[in-house]
């Protein structure tokens, strides 16, 4: 059985970042692709990227079949974002497991909200997205993108069973296209990919993450 690792790894936190000065880029003014609106922010941080991993995004979609469209759903998030999801989910938590330890909790935590000091969102080189039709219409992946553990009995899992057939052959499709253009997947969620982050640079055995945190105003 294949390891997963989750963000709350101390090999996570522990990998080094070289940070490369690669910009944010809106997503939206990049017409090979489609932005869905349900994350939006007032200043449109949903919609950016780093430029390199805009560009991958781009390859990714060069090589599913006619007809099929990545649908991006959200890229970088800002810190306090973050930090809010992730403490409103570990709240959750504590609630659900009223018996566990602090660390217990960070752990359940982390297979569905990143913990903020190693988000790959807050890197801008992170991406949550499904498949849809050329009109928009999303094809079928087992869950809701940003299902949870619980409300999907597991099927959020990228390898999850208790999905259809269909669903499964779509996850596949992204799959392919996705680690083609040497993205990452956090196999908890099988909407969220990564490039350049600290998560990508652990499983892709690269010296160093070419991504760290980033603002908006320091991009």
């Amino acid at each position: 059985m294949t390891e997963i690792i989750l963000l709350s790894d101390r090999r996570v936190a522990a990998t080094p970042v070289a940070e490369n000065g690669d910009p944010l880029v809106d997503a939206r003014e990049v017409h090979a692709l489609r932005v869905d609106p349900r994350q939006a922010d007032g200043d449109g941080s949903y919609a950016h990227l780093r430029a390199d991993a805009l560009r991958r995004l781009r390859l990714a979609q060069g090589t599913l079949p006619d007809g099929v469209r990545l649908l991006m759903v959200e890229g970088f998030r800002p810190p306090e974002l973050q930090s809010r999801y992730f403490d409103s989910y570990a709240d959750t938590m504590r609630r659900t497991h009223a018996d566990a330890s602090a660390d217990r909790i960070r752990e359940l935590t982390s297979a569905y909200i990143s913990p903020p000091e190693v988000a790959p969102h807050v890197s801008g080189g992170a991406v949550d997205l499904t498949l849809c039709t050329e009109e928009g219409v999303e094809l079928p992946l087992g869950t809701e993108v940003n299902a949870t553990p619980e409300e999907s009995d597991g099927g959020c899992r990228t390898a999850a069973v208790n999905i259809s057939a269909e669903s499964r052959a779509n996850r596949r499709l992204l799959c392919r296209a996705m680690t083609a253009a040497g993205f990452v997947n956090y196999p908890t969620e099988w909407w969220h990919w990564s490039y350049g982050d600290r998560y990508w640079a652990l499983l892709s055995r690269a010296p160093a993450a070419e991504y760290g945190p980033v603002t908006r105003n320091s991009a």
